[in-house]
């Protein structure tokens, strides 16, 4: 995969299974950062506001990746117990439904800090 320069071409990169998945989980990201930019940063999309780092998500073979820092990870430790999880990145299997309520929660977390 060649590293892409739009949310577009990233998605296009992707795993045919998880194309829609990806999709949907921007437009649910969107609706909730509307002031926010989408571009492609460290080779995954991501939201940014202010000119800083909000979130990043990825879409991969097995699961959805979704990277909101090291300190949200902690601090949503207790409902996170059921992924993996590492410093600063949950995975949320492709096979699952993605816990959308869980991800605003997180995303909420992280607009309140711009």
């Amino acid at each position: 995969m060649k590293t892409p320069k739009t949310y577009e071409e990233y998605c296009l990169d992707s795993p045919e299974e998880t194309q829609e998945i990806l999709e949907n989980l921007k437009n649910f990201i969107q609706n909730l950062l509307p002031e926010s930019e989408l571009c492609i940063n460290y080779g995954i999309p991501t939201f940014k506001m202010k000119g800083k780092n909000v979130i990043h998500f990825g879409g991969f073979r097995n699961h959805i990746g979704l990277y909101p820092g090291s300190e949200a990870i902690e601090i949503f430790a207790e409902k996170l117990k059921k992924y993996k999880t590492s410093k600063g990145t949950v995975q949320f299997p492709l096979q699952e439904e993605l816990p959308f309520d869980l991800i605003q929660e997180i995303v909420e977390f992280r607009k309140e800090k711009f």
